[in-house]
């Protein structure tokens, strides 16, 4: 009877304890990096409070922040979202989606006129020779449709266009299938998983099926007609690793990049940092069976030395592949960039291209731009226990290599956050034919997501956030000459106000004569390739009226960057990061709007 009665009295106990302090729980996990002087890629407290309380707990325990909340149960979790943002968390059932289609799609097919995948080809140009619309056109273009993201505060995820449907995912995890025309919905998958790459289209035997990877480092394959699965795959046992890059497919082949978010674990003291190494997976198209799997950093880390806290740390470690791979078809390759070391364990394949084996993985060459660029997010702390000692400017690679032709030659141009664009031999072991710096550079500065090369030039806007203004430069591709920089125009906003910076972060992307850049400032615009002159400008800062209903609105333009495919052009608006102005919205332009 008694331990009956201690039961009772624990539970009544149990029933009636105080919900947890949402205030104190931010103060004593979230407040030093959210709070004071802006960190490097932190978010500041007034751009959380700006987020539902359902997007912060997604990113407390799917995304971003999923190292810094470990011990902490959901219902910690919800309270701290309660008492950042002010809001409570909806318990309205969401009603079925307005703008479903009413009729079937034409049957599937890939055309040359589309945007599949990343960079539009295989060599990753991210330009459009078809079009379908001329530069004469571009001034006249007119938004024909928006579609809003039910539920996300971040258009992270950058369309595919492939037989009149857009493919397209998003924060909450949900993949989109829509109309190109008309943006009306065909269907819904959900991955269980924040995706924010491209959707890449294959076709094994009669059947078209999509590739996508998600923030849990799964692999995904669906069938592009009904968007029902077909296989998943998990391609990193690593707690924190995920898919950022967009995969590749290739001769029944899907190569998937590997990246990770141990970097943020680092700003724990109590963290071993580090052990993760970035890699590059090649699955069967068709069962998702692994064919072959390499590493970045040959060598797994091992322990090195103590830090200043008595914390055991581990290397060599980091070469993150953040970028989509790059298919060479004629030496049969695939090329990937790594990003930076985590450790002062020195490695010769961080800050790197590496080519490797289609068929069997086997590393073929590697070449570092930059050595000894160890960083981790632990060096923007006061305590700092697991930034390395010989701290690097964080000057990794976030964008693919572009293999193009000129001249008679190939070669694999690519930009780094140093602000320098490179051209490198593929025949040649990846040797520097010449280099142009067009920016600063910086953590968050230099090229970050994606440049553009046409048949003569090569394209970069440059990011330089709180280090200089952004700018769009032109580089003949033969000899690496600046043709022309343009900075980034002055909108008048007031310093301070979300979106009010000149950066250019975005990729960018170009058809014939015309480059499309979005920019930090919420305004998408089109230059002249041959001049830079400026011959159309579309302010996405507002909100929208959608096909789908959604509340809707457009913001910066970071990360993802314009597709252009059969004369129209679409691109996503919203990246409430690193000061930049949330949103949600997936925009489509036509000329004339029709």
């Amino acid at each position: 009877m008694l331990s009956r009665r201690i039961l009772i009295a624990l539970s009544a106990a149990c029933a009636f304890a105080a919900p947890p302090d949402g205030a104190a729980l931010y103060k004593a996990r979230c407040a030093a990096c959210h709070e004071g002087k802006p960190q490097t890629r932190m978010p500041t407290h007034d751009e959380l409070v700006a987020r539902s309380p359902e997007a912060i707990v997604k990113a407390m325990f799917e995304g971003v922040m999923a190292p810094q909340t470990i011990g902490l149960s959901e219902e910690e979790g919800r309270a701290i979202a309660r008492f950042i943002t002010a809001k409570e968390f909806s318990t309205a059932t969401a009603p079925p989606m307005a703008g479903q289609c009413v009729s079937a799609p034409k049957p599937l097919t890939i055309r040359e006129t589309d945007w599949n995948g990343w960079g539009q080809d295989l060599g990753n140009s991210r330009f459009q020779p078809h079009p379908g619309l001329a530069a004469s056109d571009v001034p006249k273009l007119k938004l024909k449709w928006a579609f809003g993201f039910p539920g996300d505060t971040v258009a992270n995820a950058q369309p595919s266009i492939v037989g009149g449907r857009i493919f397209i995912g998003g924060i909450t995890g949900n993949v989109y299938s829509l109309d190109a025309s008309t943006g009306c919905i065909y269907w819904t998958y959900k991955a269980g998983g924040v995706v924010r790459n491209s959707v890449t289209v294959g076709k094994i035997g009669a059947r078209y099926i999509l590739y996508f990877g998600d923030s849990k480092a799964f692999a995904h394959a669906v069938d592009a007609e009904t968007g029902k699965p077909v296989w998943k795959v998990k391609v990193e046992d690593f707690p924190m690793a995920r898919v950022t890059g967009t995969p590749a497919f290739y001769n029944g082949r899907l190569y998937v990049p590997i990246a990770d978010l141990e970097e943020p674990s680092a700003m724990s003291a109590a963290y071993e940092c580090c052990k993760y190494r970035g890699s590059i997976s090649a699955l069967d198209g068709e069962t998702g069976k692994l064919i072959w799997k390499s590493f970045t950093i040959v060598d797994p880390a091992k322990p090195y030395k103590t830090s200043t806290t008595g914390t055991q740390l581990y290397g060599p470690a980091g070469a993150s592949v953040w970028a989509s791979p790059t298919i060479d078809t004629k030496r049969k390759l695939v090329y990937v960039s790594t990003g930076n070391s985590f450790t002062n364990v020195d490695v010769d394949t961080t800050n790197a291209i590496l080519a490797f084996d289609l068929e069997t993985g086997k590393l073929v060459w590697s070449h570092q731009v930059l050595e000894k660029d160890a960083f981790t997010m632990a060096c923007g702390q006061s305590g700092k226990a697991n930034c390395p000692e010989d701290k690097g400017p964080d000057f990794d690679f976030g964008t693919s290599p572009a293999l193009r032709s000129i001249g008679g030659k190939q070669l694999l141009v690519i930009g780094q956050k140093s602000g320098i664009l490179w051209a490198l031999d593929p025949d040649n072991k990846g040797k520097v034919v010449w280099q142009t710096r067009v920016g600063v550079g910086g953590a968050l500065g230099g090229i970050e997501w994606g440049h553009a090369t046409d048949d003569k030039n090569a394209y970069a806007a440059v990011s330089d956030r709180f280090k200089g203004p952004g700018s769009l430069s032109a580089v003949d591709l033969k000899t690496g000459e600046k043709l022309w920089t343009k900075m980034t125009p002055d909108t008048g906003c007031k310093p301070g106000t979300p979106g009010c910076q000149t950066a250019m972060s975005a990729a960018i992307s170009a058809i014939p004569g015309i480059v499309f850049a979005g920019g930090v400032d919420g305004h998408f615009r089109a230059y002249d390739s041959k001049t830079g002159d400026i011959v159309w400008d579309f302010d996405a800062a507002r909100p929208f009226e959608t096909v789908n209903g959604v509340t809707a609105k457009g913001g910066s333009f970071d990360a993802p960057g314009p597709v252009i495919a059969n004369g129209m052009v679409f691109t996503p608006s919203g990246y409430g990061m690193w000061g930049g102005s949330a949103g949600n919205v997936l925009l489509a332009f036509s000329v004339d709007g029709k």
